[in-house]
């Protein structure tokens, strides 16, 4: 399932990165999206563009491209 698939208030767990996303791969990576870590969708601008999501402690915005880099799993 891809990030922009999830709802306000779900939460997931990040897999991994699509193929097409090595453009964005690095900087996901830098941002503390690694796999394994779980994050939270805080909010979703009304075109979808961009997702604000709760990761380690802090509020990360992305834009449509950066959040259909994840492979995410939902939880609960």
């Amino acid at each position: 399932m891809m990030l922009k698939q999830l709802a306000v208030g779900d939460h997931a767990k990040v897999l991994g990165f699509s193929e097409a996303a090595s453009a964005y791969r690095r900087k996901l990576l830098s941002l503390g999206l690694t796999p394994g870590v779980e994050l939270c969708v805080t909010r979703v601008a009304p075109m979808g563009d961009p997702v604000e999501i709760r990761v380690r402690g802090f509020a990360l915005s992305l834009r449509k491209d950066e959040a259909d880099a994840l492979n995410v799993e939902k939880l609960g």
